[in-house]
C-alpha cells in the first residue's frame, strides 16, 4: 500500500521536479560562465573585492529558482487531488487520513530536498573553481533562506490547495504571500547568519498545515464553496 501511494505521487511530481532540475542547473551554469567572464576580464582579485568588500552576491540570478521548484511540485502535486475531488479516493484507503497526508507531503518535501541538495551540490563544486572557502560559505550562508522559502512555500501551496472554501484559500494565500516574502529580503551578504535558525523552524513548521485543510476537505465543507 505504502509503495502505491508512493508511486502516485512520484507519476504526478517526475515531469515538474525534471523541469526544474534542468532549470536550475542552467542557471547555475550560466551563474559560472558570468563569474567566468568576470575574473577572466575583472581580474580576479577586482571581482572577490566586488562581493567581499561590496557585497556582490554572484548567485543573485538564483534566488526565486526554489521558490519556483517549491510552488511547480505542489502544484503538480495536490492539483490533481483536488481536481474533480480525487483526493476523496485517497481518503477511503484503508490507512489514517493524516497518514495519507504526511505521507503525500513528505514524499513531495524529499524530492523537494533531493533537488535543492543537487542545486548546492552543483554550487559548491562550481565556485570551488573560482572562490576560496571563505567566500563560498558567506555566500551559502546567504542564499540558505531562498531554500528554506521554496520548502515553505510548497506546503503553504497545499494548505492553499486541499482548502475547501475560497474564501479561506484567498485569505491563506495572502498570508502565505507575506510569510514567505520573508525569505527573500534584500540584504547583503551573511545579513541573515543569526536568523537560519528561525528560517529553518518556520519552514518545518508549515509542513502539517496540510492536515488542517485535510481535516476541513474530509468533513464535507468544500460543498459550501
Amino acid at each position: 500500500m505504502y509503495k502505491a501511494i508512493f508511486y502516485k505521487e512520484w507519476l504526478k511530481i517526475r515531469w515538474a521536479l525534471m523541469i526544474f532540475l534542468l532549470l536550475g542547473v542552467f542557471a547555475l551554469v550560466n551563474i559560472f560562465l558570468n563569474v567566468r567572464y568576470g575574473v577572466r576580464f575583472m581580474d580576479a582579485h577586482d571581482y572577490w573585492y566586488r562581493i567581499i568588500i561590496q557585497g556582490s552576491n554572484y548567485a543573485a540570478s538564483l534566488k526565486y529558482i526554489p521558490l519556483f521548484a517549491g510552488l511547480g511540485l505542489a502544484i503538480a502535486q495536490y492539483f490533481p487531488e483536488v481536481l474533480n475531488q480525487r483526493i476523496k479516493l485517497t481518503f477511503h484507503l484503508p490507512i489514517r487520513e493524516n497518514k495519507v497526508l504526511l505521507m503525500q507531503q513528505g514524499f513531495g518535501l524529499a524530492a523537494l530536498i533531493v533537488l535543492f541538495l543537487i542545486y548546492l551540490a552543483v554550487f559548491f563544486i562550481g565556485s570551488a573553481i573560482f572562490f576560496p572557502s571563505e567566500v563560498i560559505n558567506m555566500i551559502l550562508v546567504t542564499i540558505m533562506p531562498w531554500f528554506l522559502g521554496g520548502l515553505a512555500a510548497y506546503s503553504l501551496v497545499g494548505l492553499i490547495m486541499l482548502e475547501p472554501l475560497w474564501l479561506y484559500r484567498v485569505l491563506y494565500a495572502v498570508i502565505a504571500y507575506g510569510f514567505v516574502s520573508r525569505f527573500y529580503i534584500q540584504a547583503v551578504p551573511m545579513a541573515y547568519s543569526n536568523m537560519l535558525w528561525f528560517f529553518s523552524l518556520t519552514a518545518v513548521l508549515t509542513v502539517i498545515l496540510v492536515l488542517f485543510s485535510g481535516y476541513r476537505f474530509r468533513k464535507g465543507e468544500m460543498h459550501h464553496g
